[in-house]
Parts: C-alpha cells; sequence; structure tokens
C-alpha cells in the first residue's frame, strides 16, 4: 500500500446492445483488471441491457497501466459427481467483448483542479474525444461534481460485433499517497 498513488473508484452504471449469446439473450457480467487486481460485477441474467449500478475500487500505483474490462456471460453450472454424496460445482462461462481505457487524463484533471480551487458544480475540466487509440464511443468530460473530479464515459466493446458500457470514474486520494 506504501505504493499507492490513490484510489480509483469505478461506477459501473449499464450495458447498452449487448451481443446474444445465449438463444435470445444472455446473462452479462464485467470482469475489471489493473495489473494484478481482478475485481467482477454480478451476472444479470439474460439481459442485453443490464444495469449493474455498481461501485468497483482500484488501488492505483501505476498510473500507466491501462484499466481492462472483459465482458463474459455465464453459460452454466455443472455438477460432476465424484463420489457418492458428493457434488463439485463449477460455472462455465465465455468471452464477450473487452474495452480498455487509460487513467491518466482523469489524474492530469485531478491536478488542473487542485490548481484551479473552488471550480464550480458542472465545470468541464477536460474533455477527451474517441479515436483509434481509445474505445470510447463518444466525447468523454471530465467535470466537477459536488467539488470531486468524475469522468464520464461510454466505451465501445472491441472483439464483438455490438455493444457499450457505461461507467463513471472518480479519483479517491489516500492520506499517505505519493505525489500524483
Amino acid at each position: 500500500m506504501d505504493d499507492t498513488l490513490g484510489l480509483l473508484r469505478i461506477h459501473i452504471s449499464r450495458g447498452i446492445n449487448l451481443a446474444v449469446r445465449d438463444v435470445r439473450s444472455s446473462d452479462p457480467y464485467v470482469v475489471v483488471r489493473m495489473g494484478k487486481q481482478k475485481l467482477k460485477t454480478r451476472v444479470v441474467r439474460k439481459n442485453l441491457n443490464p444495469e449493474w449500478n455498481e461501485n468497483l475500487t482500484l488501488c492505483v500505483a501505476d498510473p500507466d497501466l491501462p484499466v481492462k474490462l472483459d465482458f463474459r456471460f455465464f453459460v452454466m453450472t455443472v455438477s460432476i459427481h465424484c463420489r457418492p454424496c458428493m457434488t463439485d460445482r463449477f460455472s462455465l462461462d465465455a468471452k464477450m467483448g473487452d474495452a480498455e481505457f487509460d487513467i491518466r487524463p482523469l489524474l492530469e484533471a485531478v491536478r488542473m483542479a487542485a490548481d484551479l480551487q473552488g471550480l464550480e458544480d458542472g465545470t468541464v475540466v477536460k474533455r477527451i474525444l474517441p479515436n483509434r487509440q481509445n474505445c470510447l464511443a463518444e466525447e468523454s468530460c471530465i467535470i466537477v461534481s459536488n467539488g470531486k473530479v468524475v469522468q464520464h464515459m461510454f466505451l465501445r466493446l472491441r472483439n464483438v460485433e455490438c455493444g457499450e458500457i457505461q461507467l463513471q470514474l472518480q479519483w479517491v486520494p489516500v492520506n499517505h499517497s505519493r505525489e500524483l
């Protein structure tokens, strides 16, 4: 924890128009990775437009590492009878697209906002445009909201025929953290 710069709170709002992977629907969830950290949302059953509304928090030591999102869908739970009266259960799932984003623009905006004390709610600190190097589906704005710097984004999924995810990022400083 001594190497921690701060915490990245990721609010995973919803998926939009996700790919069908099970007859007419899917049972999607999201796996979030940064370096060796791995977090995941709950599974939303039979929904191509799932609403997770979950907060996941990553410890950030290296701001140059991207945050990677893997969309997976729950296939089934399998029971294996190994011995009489003993059952092992495990779940099968499969990938249904991925995306990633860079947190450096958010950290730059946090530094700028600290230098510009007293910004009003709704003030846009930075704008990031979609391009071939990012997964943004539309312009992402970093704003001041309730005295905090937050970034709203819609990411387009890669390696799948369709789908987007809506996220909100918030930087949470840690008292003993080193300088950004």
